[in-house]
């Protein structure tokens, strides 16, 4: 039985719709079983749902219960960045290693964690959570898999972040000349439940982009071919954010501000090597683009 620990949020989901695709049972940890749209969703793939909550380690061990596998992606930074009801040090860092603590008790077999690129590496909240939940994980004794997923496209290259193809005005962070090498989450959902079985995924870090290195400027050009205009084009620069970041004591600000640093310094990941040991198709920054082309 596989645990997934962050379902309603759209990568776990997308794990589940993978796991209910091949038959693979899977449980789901929700902080509510009442009924909404996304429990009836899960409830509908065949998950069993329990109740459980990372800012309640009393409820982690039951959750656990029988489970040989866990999948985590949860996060107090959503991938729509509106700001949840939690913080990062209760979910992100204090919730996840209690979680490996109650998975130590309960002899889990594989636990994989999602975290976020190596190359992010400045000193910013959800950034300190991360490596400091990772480097838990591997002193943990547990058999584990890092995922180590960059700059994920359907966030990133949407109107939440500033790039606003509707009104056809995009925000540049810093120069935008860098190279980042975008993923699609449901791809990161792909190399999740391979893990569960590849060996090659075994005490593994696994940093994950996209099939291309591109600069923000070479998304946009893509985006203006699909969409026959041209956008307009606002920069912040590497120094405005910064000041964004150190104008702020509030760790979701601060954390936002740390990756949006990140994106505009670059973010490239060589995927030659890995793609050897997972027979997975990765999806384009094109591909993504043309799905963003209203139906005629």
């Amino acid at each position: 039985m596989n645990l997934i620990v962050g379902a309603t949020g759209v990568l776990g989901s997308e794990i589940c719709r993978l796991l209910a695709e091949t038959g693979k049972p899977f449980r789901v940890m929700v902080r509510n079983l009442f009924d909404n749209s996304k429990t009836h969703k899960l409830r509908t793939m065949g998950a069993q749902l329990v109740q459980g909550d990372l800012t309640n380690r009393k409820t982690l061990g039951p959750a656990l219960k029988g489970i040989q596998s866990v999948i985590v992606t949860a996060s107090a930074v959503p991938s729509s960045y509106v700001r949840d009801e939690n913080d990062i040090d209760a979910v992100d860092k204090n919730g996840m290693m209690d979680l490996i603590e109650e998975a130590v008790q309960a002899k889990v077999q594989r636990f994989i964690y999602t975290s976020f690129s190596g190359n992010i590496d400045g000193q910013f909240p959800l950034r300190n959570a991360k490596r400091t939940v990772e480097q838990h994980l591997r002193n943990s004794g547990l058999t584990f898999t890092i995922l180590r997923p960059g700059f994920f496209m359907e966030s990133w290259l949407s109107s939440g972040t500033g790039f606003d193809v509707f009104n056809g005005k995009v925000q540049i962070y810093g120069t935008g000349t860098q190279p980042v090498s975008y993923i699609s989450y449901y791809d990161v959902a792909q190399f999740a439940v391979a893990s569960v079985n590849n060996p090659l995924a075994v005490n593994s870090i696994l940093e994950l982009g996209g099939p291309e290195k591109l600069t923000q400027l070479d998304v946009v050009r893509i985006f203006e071919d699909i969409h026959g205009r041209q956008f307009n084009l606002d920069n912040l620069t590497e120094e405005q954010i910064r000041t964004m970041m150190n104008s702020t004591t509030d760790p979701m600000e601060r954390s936002m501000a740390g990756l949006m640093l990140y994106l505009a310094k670059g973010d490239p990941i060589d995927m030659k090597s890995t793609l050897k040991g997972f027979r997975i198709k990765l999806r384009s920054v094109r591909d993504f683009a043309l799905r963003s082309v209203p139906a005629q």
